[in-house]
Order: C-alpha cells, then sequence, then structure tokens
C-alpha cells in the first residue's frame, strides 16, 4: 500500500543492460509478451531533455535538486517534466540522492479478521492521507499473533533497507519492539506511551475519559450492574481501560466484578454476550466494551436471546467507528478518532526521521451518546 505508489521487488536476470535513465541497452528487440514488468510505463529523462532542449545530465542535476543549472533551465525542465508526467524510478531516486520515506506498519493480525476491525482500516485511512500529500509510501506487513514472527519482520523490514521508520501500535507490557528497533536503529513512533524506557516519541490519547464517561452516563440512567468485556490483558490499552472502568465503577460505589476478558474480535465479544446474558442470577442491566466491533457483536447476540436493547440492556462501544452511527439501535461509543491517529502518528514519524521528534497529545477519548444507551426500567 503507498501514497500513490506501490512498491515491487525488482526483477533480474534477462542479461539486459540498461542505462541510468531506464533506457534498454543492447541485447536485440524488447522480447513480445515481456509482460507489464518489461513496457516503458512513461517518459523518461531522454524525453525531458529532448522537449526541453538541454542534455540528459542537466535533466538528471535538475530534477535531482543538485547544484550546476541556471534558475531559468531547471524551471524550463521541472516544467516539461510536469507537462509530460515524468516520474522517477526507485533506482534513479536512489542513485540522485532525492530522500522519500517509505513507513511501515507491521499488523499482527488474521488478515482475515482485518476488515471487521473498527481501528486499523481507519488509522491506515488517516496515514495514507498524509502520505498521498507528500507523495510517500505505506508499508503493510500482516504476520499472525506470533510474537517472534512479529520481530522478524521488523529485523526483514531493518536489513533490507525498505522503510525509513514504522508504526508501533497495540504497546504490549515490557514489550520487547522497543528494544528491538533501537538494536536495528531503525526509528519509530509508539501509539501512546509504553511501559519502559523509549528513545522513540508517542502520539498519545488519555481515553480514561472516555471511559469513566460512560460508566457515569449508565449510572445516571440508573444501572447498577454494569458488566465490562475487556481486549487483551497483554497489551497496555486494553489492561488500560479495564482498569479505568473497575475505578470509575468505584468511584459510582458500584461493584467492579462482572469482566469477560475477550480480544477485540466479533467472536469474543459475541461469546463473553453470552455468557453475562445467560447468567439469570447476576445479569446485568448494561454492557461496556472495549471496542465497537465487539459492541456490535453484543448487540446481534443481545437480539438473538430475546432482549431489546435498550429497553432491555444498555450498550456502548468504544472508537466511535463508522457503523456505530448506523447499527440498531444506534451504538452509544466513545470516540478515539483512528484517522486522526493515522494522520498526526504519520507526521511525528516524518519529523523524527529528520531528526525533529516530538510527542503529541491528542484530544482525549469522549463519550457520544446514541440510542443503546437508556434509562433503566424501574
Amino acid at each position: 500500500m503507498g501514497g500513490g505508489r506501490s512498491h515491487r521487488e525488482p526483477h533480474g536476470g534477462d542479461g539486459e543492460r540498461r542505462g541510468s535513465d531506464g533506457e534498454r541497452r543492447g541485447g536485440g528487440p524488447e522480447p513480445r509478451g515481456a509482460g507489464p514488468s518489461k513496457r516503458r510505463r512513461g517518459p523518461t529523462i531522454v524525453d525531458v531533455a529532448r522537449h526541453a532542449g538541454v542534455s540528459t545530465a542537466a535533466v538528471s542535476f535538475a530534477l535531482n535538486g543538485r547544484p550546476g543549472v541556471a534558475p531559468e533551465t531547471r524551471a524550463r525542465i521541472e516544467t516539461v517534466a510536469r507537462e509530460l508526467g515524468w516520474e522517477p524510478s526507485a533506482s534513479a531516486r536512489s542513485l540522485g540522492g532525492r530522500k522519500e520515506h517509505t513507513l511501515g506498519l507491521v499488523i499482527a493480525r488474521d488478515p482475515l479478521l482485518l476488515s471487521a476491525d473498527p481501528f486499523f482500516p481507519a488509522f491506515i485511512a488517516g496515514v495514507e492521507l498524509e502520505l498521498a500529500t507528500r507523495n510517500q509510501s505505506l508499508l503493510l506487513s500482516m504476520v499472525g499473533d506470533d510474537l517472534e514472527q512479529e520481530l522478524e519482520r521488523y529485523r526483514h523490514l531493518a536489513r533490507s533497507e525498505r522503510v525509513d521508520g514504522v508504526f508501533l501500535t497495540d504497546l504490549r507490557f515490557d514489550d520487547p519492539r522497543i528494544g528491538l528497533l533501537q538494536d536495528l536503529h531503525l526509528q519509530a513512533v509508539t501509539l501512546n506511551r509504553p511501559d519502559i524506557p523509549s528513545p522513540f516519541p508517542a502520539v498519545c490519547q488519555d481515553d480514561g475519559p472516555g471511559v469513566a464517561a460512560a460508566v457515569e452516563h449508565l449510572a445516571q440512567l440508573g444501572h447498577t450492574r454494569i458488566a465490562y468485556v475487556a481486549g487483551r490483558p497483554d497489551m497496555l490499552h486494553g489492561a488500560h481501560r479495564c482498569a479505568v472502568w473497575a475505578e470509575a465503577m468505584r468511584e459510582h460505589q458500584l461493584q467492579p466484578d462482572l469482566v469477560e476478558i475477550a480480544d477485540f474480535t466479533a467472536a469474543a465479544g459475541a461469546q463473553a454476550t453470552r455468557v453475562l446474558l445467560n447468567d439469570t442470577h447476576d445479569r446485568p442491566t448494561a454492557i461496556v466494551y472495549a471496542n465497537d466491533t465487539m459492541a456490535i457483536a453484543g448487540l446481534t447476540v443481545a437480539h438473538e436471546l430475546g432482549f431489546s436493547p435498550p429497553r432491555d440492556l444498555s450498550i456502548v462501544g468504544y472508537e466511535d467507528s463508522e457503523l456505530a452511527a448506523h447499527v440498531y439501535p444506534s451504538l452509544t461509543s466513545v470516540r478515539s478518532d483512528p484517522v486522526t491517529w493515522g494522520r498526526t502518528a504519520t507526521r511525528v514519524l516524518l519529523d523524527a526521521i529528520d531528526g525533529r521528534a516530538a510527542d503529541v497529545e491528542l484530544e482525549p477519548a469522549r463519550l457520544v451518546v446514541r440510542a443503546s444507551t437508556e434509562r433503566r426500567p424501574s
């Protein structure tokens, strides 16, 4: 994936030679049926030089920002290149010394589950919106839920020099990726701060106010048995949201004893909801979920079991994803705005790569009230 460009592994072994401008040198005529990689994809610097009436060396100097070209000549070359739609190849950029950063995102998720995740597609959209304005690229890599496989992917990215920096999401306790990236001399930005010393800048958002507001909202509606469906406890944000919920419950003199541990997936959210609602002796009248995916799955299970949210059960999600306003009933949720996360993290990472590392604090998460919460029947 990228901001207007796609990555391709280099092809070789056909014995032909090409000049620095990408033109084929020798080896006979271009073979038929060689496929897209063998076709000329657009104008070369030879074409630009011919139309501008200058040498190819002048074009190379001008388009790579090097001295030795008169200002009016440089302007003419840039105009011609723009009119012809000339684009530099990756090798030409590298040889010319022009720096155009590629950023990496490694996601430890089953690719088949990613489309249902409310955070990452929106986060990636934010990254791409920022990169598109700079004509730079995102390299997305999916690995399974295997830490060693994930660590090896970072090693591969560093060895191959394919990325200039990476986004670190889903921080764990004592996260081993922090030390690894230091050893690899690979720049990074973390989403929130790790619980260990880190040399990397962080983009942070306090999710506490949003989760606490959810509990307060439900308590004001008369709910006293408020359950929580938690995310993965090995992830800092999963553990923190659960801790904030428990503290908010205690502040309202409510028992934080109805907790089901899940993993942020719809299947786990559905299973946790079944467990809570099938407990006829201590059934909750409201459930707060660690993300919207689990909350929407919980809505479906509640309907299947004969409940009628919000009359029989109030439900609150987290993230305020696009679907939250379009399910039935529309979902009360804590808004975190993953698109803004993506755009901000991209700017911070690019600045860090250029030697200007600084943390950024986003606005705290806040509660958005919709139809899935209602006053408890007396």
